[in-house]
């Protein structure tokens, strides 16, 4: 009789599964709740929802919901993001969320007998796709709960194919400064070349404060090197539909499409795409809400005596002691917040920014729960 020993390969077994934020309706089944009365501040989605705009187009895309294929290379689509960042359009590869493009980018340059360097306290998917390749772990310890940049250069081995970098970075909400990845590239270029690999993922990016924000897609430019990967997943509201996008020079963006799946991206998160880049509007009332949020979060932690780490993202990491019982506790309220024990952090809890009304919710119900015996 087979066994999973001979069915797969050890470094397949190892890989612990990735624990999505719990859906509303396991919640509501699993004790008993009302479904409307619940709210999720687990998975860093846009409160929002998507634009006005986004959901007119995609209710009049009925005609394309047909037999046929989407287009496989996502003209327009590409041509949309080419026009804005001012690239090639060889230079794009699109992805079934950006998660997509992580996986693709270990797929394209990382094998056995090679490794991949990465922050502790960084994106789980990172160590998940290192693994699934069979590749070498190198987790460099955090510093303030980011990205020790300077040991993550001198942690690159002769055998490093692909360093990852998450800015800001989840799911601490921790960010690098344009001057301190920008050196970081400047080395890992003059040393090692082509040899290793730099993606620089900024799911986020459009969180940042404006005086925070740089241009990093002209960085393309420089180094041959570099992947940056973005998402329309958080603040453009479209994590239902799954749609990311890389930005890479030719030589990076030939071997992503060498491993991509043909039809990753449907033809209503291409069409939704373009309509949502054209809504800078909505883009703004998402970041002056978040802003907000933000700050009615931060406020009442720091009434509430509890240490978090300053965010530059939609999302706080709280440090509340016993992170299982309060967030079991918090379930039982109606309120899914999300443990990441897993990322080494196991008195910590991350909460994404609701509305105003959700986050008040979330605040009252922690304080029950730390004023409870």
């Amino acid at each position: 009789m087979s066994t999973l020993q001979t069915l797969a390969p050890a470094h397949v077994l190892a890989i612990a599964p990735y624990q999505a934020g719990k859906p509303i309706e396991e919640l509501a089944r699993e004790f008993g709740l009302d479904p409307a009365t619940i709210i999720k501040l687990a998975s860093n989605e846009n409160p929002l929802g998507c634009s006005a705009r986004v959901r007119d187009a995609l209710s009049q895309a009925g005609a394309v919901l047909q037999g046929r294929y989407p287009d496989a290379n996502g003209y327009d689509l590409k041509a949309t993001l080419a026009a804005r960042y001012q690239v090639p359009m060889n230079w794009l590869t699109l992805g079934n969320g950006s998660n997509d493009l992580l996986e693709l980018a270990s797929l394209a340059v990382l094998d056995q007998g090679m490794s991949a360097v990465y922050s502790a306290h960084a994106f789980v998917v990172y160590r998940l796709a290192t693994q699934a390749r069979g590749a070498r772990h190198i987790m460099v310890p955090a510093k303030n709960y980011g990205h020790d940049l300077e040991a993550m250069f001198e942690a690159i081995a002769a055998d490093t194919s692909l360093v990852f970098i998450a800015n800001p970075n989840n799911p601490t909400g921790t960010f690098l400064s344009a001057d301190q990845i920008e050196s970081f590239l400047e080395r890992v270029q003059a040393q090692y070349g082509e040899q290793v690999t730099v993606l620089l993922d900024e799911a986020y990016n459009e969180y940042l404060e404006p005086e925070a924000r740089f241009d990093s897609a002209q960085w393309v430019h420089r180094f041959s090197n570099l992947i940056v990967t973005r998402t329309f997943s958080k603040a453009y509201g479209l994590a239902g539909l799954r749609v990311g996008y890389a930005l890479a020079q030719e030589r990076l963006t030939d071997l992503l499409n060498r491993v991509r799946q043909p039809f990753n991206v449907n033809v209503l998160a291409q069409r939704a795409a373009i309509v949502a880049l054209e809504d800078q509007d909505f883009l703004q009332q998402t970041y002056v809400m978040n802003r907000a949020g933000r700050a009615q979060l931060s406020e009442a932690l720091r009434t509430m005596g509890l240490d978090f780490v300053p965010s530059h993202t939609n999302f706080i990491l709280v440090r509340v002691g016993d992170a299982g019982r309060i967030n079991q506790a918090l379930l039982r309220r109606g309120v899914i917040v999300r443990p990441v024990a897993g990322d080494g952090l196991p008195e910590h809890l991350r909460v994404t920014i609701g509305l105003p009304e959700e986050n008040a919710r979330f605040i009252a119900a922690l304080t029950d729960v730390l004023a409870a015996p």
